[in-house]
């Protein structure tokens, strides 16, 4: 680090303050922002969707990676908004407010916190969520850098998405991408560097740091009749199992189907030499949504049919199936070793 480099140690908690507050936008809903001890929002459906989410350095992202990709404050603001946004997204809902608490170490330059603030806005404003901004938050001081971000948001007088109304004879659709990040991730682990890389391959380490959650597509959907959703952050197969819980149903995808997810990775799949269609099926953070539908409606824009909802069978195993067989839930686990 340049010796004449200001760090967040090097300024008060109300000068950092100031270095932040001008690059976050201000939306309407945001009736008392950033300044006192809570922020005032405007609730005008009367009712209020709420989820939180954090990140945390070498759990969650890596400052330096193996290939010499060197995570930016940009990065994680960017994928600290859009994980949050989704979570929204996948009530069939829209975002109205974040609040953010980082956490970092004395000697994080401040440039890098200006960048997290700068990924923050650019991440809402660039996803499609306009009338959303950082409401307030708070700094601390820790040895590691952590990011927990709550988000509120507003269903616009529908009602929400839950993953528990699928039922047999439904279509299993998605939204977004699958499996992207997941071969990110994997390029980032590599022992490639970032400049051996093609232009398709950059672009899948780009997913990883910078995910892109289709937000128009959950309000889409609650408006067309949506039976059940969430947000795909854990891998396909186990978010998958989770939904089949919740309804207390099976999902049965189409091998076909989720091949097409696959043909973007191939790049990434060739030069580590490994078969892409594990990262299609438990490659989590791409955030996009899986939905079921009931038959012979329309789908939303957005959305691919990838399978169908059956009822259980005895024995009901993980409550995922691809062509009819039982599929292990792979996927990504916080506390697996």
């Amino acid at each position: 680090m340049p010796a004449e480099q200001t760090t967040v140690q090097d300024l008060s908690e109300s000068e950092l303050l100031a270095r932040i507050f001008p690059r976050l936008n201000h939306s309407p809903g945001i009736l008392l922002g950033p300044g006192d001890d809570a922020a005032l929002i405007a609730a005008p459906d009367g009712r209020v969707l709420i989820s939180i989410d954090t990140q945390t350095q070498d759990q969650d992202f890596r400052l330096e990676w193996k290939n010499g990709y060197r995570t930016t404050g940009y990065d994680v603001g960017w994928k600290a908004a859009a994980q949050n946004l989704s979570d929204i997204n996948a009530m069939g809902g829209s975002a109205t407010s974040l609040v953010v608490s980082l956490t970092m170490p004395p000697q994080t330059p401040v440039e890098w916190v200006e960048a997290f603030a700068d990924g923050l806005t650019a991440a809402i404003i660039g996803l499609g969520a306009p009338d959303c901004s950082v409401a307030g938050g708070d700094l601390g001081r820790g040895s590691e850098l952590a990011v927990t971000v709550a988000v509120v948001g507003t269903l616009g007088g529908v009602a929400p998405v839950l993953r528990s109304g699928a039922k047999p004879g439904d279509v299993v659709a998605v939204a977004g991408t699958l499996g992207r990040a997941a071969a990110g991730w994997a390029l980032l682990e590599s022992g490639f560097p970032m400049g051996s890389l093609d232009t398709e391959q950059r672009g899948l380490v780009e997913r990883q740091c910078r995910p892109q959650p289709p937000l128009a597509a959950g309000p889409l959907a609650a408006r067309a009749g949506a039976t059940a959703m969430m947000d795909i952050s854990d891998g396909l197969l186990r978010d998958g199992s989770r939904l089949a819980a919740a309804s207390n149903v099976a999902l049965d995808f189409d091998p076909v189907a989720l091949k097409t997810h696959a043909v973007p990775l191939e790049p990434a799949a060739v030069l580590l030499g490994r078969d892409a269609m594990p990262w299609v099926l438990g490659g989590g953070e791409d955030h996009g949504l899986l939905a079921t539908f009931p038959a012979g409606i329309q789908l939303p824009q957005g959305f691919t049919a990838i399978g169908s909802v059956q009822a259980v069978v005895e024995p009901p195993g993980s409550g995922v199936r691809i062509a009819g067989q039982a599929a292990d839930t792979v996927g990504w686990d916080h506390f697996a070793d």
